[in-house]
């Protein structure tokens, strides 16, 4: 599995990000083709390499053609993503950014998430990180994105709203939601480390711990500012982990109040977010009231976008995490020819030997329709003749 780390000892912004994606091999020309798949015109993305310190490093910038910015709400962004020709793995990932993005905002102002207008992060170099970001780890084949600690920067910057304290609140407000490890900064007058921008994408793209894994390569992203204590770059590194199949986590919440279709369709999406296994239970909770308790497994490298889900998509105020393990068979999958036609099996295999089979259901669907058979004789059929060659 690839996977990438954020080193964030210096912060983290949109810019820092694509630049550490372009300083770590991403070509510039795929990158702008695929953001030119979005109907998002009157800019430039361009690359230099620029040092700050002892380090050198790529610097990422957009440059935004004419005046001021156009100013978008979160439904505007939504449909620029959806009627996009991106991949629907990057549209999803990118709107689920500017969904966390827009009700960190929302409790910031008082205001419903629809009704949040993003300013800075609304304008067109915003966009451009966002998307690019999604893009460019796709395009490198990151797997699963990790991070350090972030840094809570010291002093004040001026923003729209006038001059706020670092962090921003939408910052601080990102940043509780995903549970992030934050560490103080020493030096006073530092300023903001991680914007908006920064924080939304590494807290709904990435897992705060520190992997072990094969180290292949680095690269710096230059932040636009010469900070006196320390480089001012984003390190990411990029390399191979074997997964432990065994070391995944539980993900609960108890709900009391959602009908059973909406819950149906928060299965769907857990699942499209990389759980392994959802289910729900039936239970009673306070003042005996009947609700169901909904549980996912889930592999750590996605535990960020599936918790981000479970509290977007559900009413839950909070997801329970308990670290389990898992022991798994090793699996095999042929294509088997049997009397009623070629069927998908899958093999359980234990220590080597084939000690059980499983034909998939859609293919035996099939040929029951095909051969307007019961369903559940071409399952006696297939398991006999599949079992006859292949255990």
């Amino acid at each position: 599995m690839k996977v990438g780390y954020l080193d964030c000892y210096s912060g983290v912004s949109g810019d820092m990000v694509l630049g550490a994606l372009l300083d770590a091999g991403l070509p510039l020309d795929r990158l702008c083709a695929e953001l030119g798949r979005l109907s998002l015109a009157g800019y430039t993305l361009s690359a230099r390499p620029e040092r700050r310190g002892v380090i050198a490093g790529t610097r990422a910038i957009v440059t935004v053609e004419g005046g001021p910015a156009e100013r978008r709400g979160l439904g505007d962004i939504l449909g620029l993503i959806e009627a996009s020709a991106l991949s629907p793995s990057v549209k999803e990932r990118s709107a689920l950014i500017f969904e966390r993005l827009a009700a960190a905002e929302s409790r910031v102002h008082g205001v419903p998430a629809g009704e949040v207008h993003f300013h800075e992060v609304g304008a067109v170099d915003a966009i451009v990180d966002i998307v690019g970001s999604v893009v460019g780890l796709e395009l490198l084949g990151v797997e699963a994105l990790f991070s350090s600690p972030l840094p809570s920067g010291s002093g004040t910057v001026s923003m729209e709203h006038g001059t706020i304290p670092v962090p921003a609140p939408a910052t601080l407000e990102l940043m509780a939601s995903a549970g992030a490890p934050v560490r103080p900064t020493p030096s006073p007058d530092v300023g903001e480390l991680v914007t908006p921008t920064g924080a939304a994408i590494v807290t709904t793209v990435a897992t705060f711990e520190s992997p072990t894994f094969l180290l292949e390569r680095i690269g710096y992203g230059v932040g636009s500012r010469d900070i006196a204590s320390h480089p001012n770059v984003l390190p990411l590194w990029l390399g191979e982990r074997e997964e432990a199949e065994r070391e995944l986590l539980l993900l609960e919440t108890n709900i009391d109040d959602m009908s059973a279709e909406l819950l149906g369709y928060v299965m769907e999406r857990l699942f499209q977010r990389g759980a392994l296994d959802v289910w729900f239970t039936p239970i009673q909770m306070k003042k005996n009231r009947p609700a169901t308790q909904l549980s996912a497994i889930v592999p750590r490298a996605v535990r960020g976008e599936v918790v981000a889900t479970m509290m977007r998509e559900t009413s839950t105020m909070g997801v329970r995490v308990q670290p389990i393990e898992r022991h798994e068979s090793q699996r095999e999958q042929v294509t088997f020819d049997s009397s009623l036609g070629p069927v998908v099996v899958k093999l359980k295999v234990l220590e080597g030997v084939r000690v059980g089979l499983y034909p998939e259901f859609e293919e035996c669907a099939r040929l029951a329709r095909e051969h307007g058979l019961p369903l559940q004789a071409v399952y006696r059929i297939v398991v006999a003749e599949a079992g006859a060659r292949l255990l």
